[in-house]
């Protein structure tokens, strides 16, 4: 079965993209917690993180920190949390999120509703912050 973030890979469904390997995917949340909120996934559909390949998880993981020193960059924060929660869709996905304070990580939170112009500005900021990282 195919899940929604396997669905945003073949291109069924739009998505904020950011970066893009021939194995990883980072795209913005729609619901952030916070502006700048990504997703970053293996394009291989794997359930669980921790059932990821080794090869695989730590080329996810590389991936993950070379687009969170690109949000870090595009986005005033003070750092960038990390998150697996693992619950939500049935795709294994880092959470990285610009913060200022450990309540900014809580998953309880409202989440915003961005337009899909100020996504489409942000998913820009990142994009520029890794061209000027390479």
């Amino acid at each position: 079965m195919s899940t929604l973030f396997s669905k945003i890979v073949s291109g069924d469904i739009p998505a904020h993209k950011v970066a893009e390997t021939s194995d990883f995917l980072a795209f913005l949340d729609i619901n952030p917690l916070k502006m700048g909120h990504v997703l970053v996934i293996p394009k291989k559909e794997v359930d669980y993180i921790f059932d990821v390949d080794d090869e695989l998880y730590t080329g996810l993981m590389i991936f993950t920190k070379i687009v969170a020193k690109a949000i870090k960059k595009a986005i005033p924060c003070t750092r960038i949390g990390v998150a697996v929660i693992g619950l939500e869709v049935p795709h294994a996905h880092v959470h990285l999120i610009p913060i200022d304070r450990m309540s900014d990580m809580d998953f309880g939170n409202n989440k915003l509703e961005p337009t899909q112009q100020e996504l489409s500005e942000v998913a820009l900021r990142i994009l520029d912050a890794l061209k000027d990282e390479s």
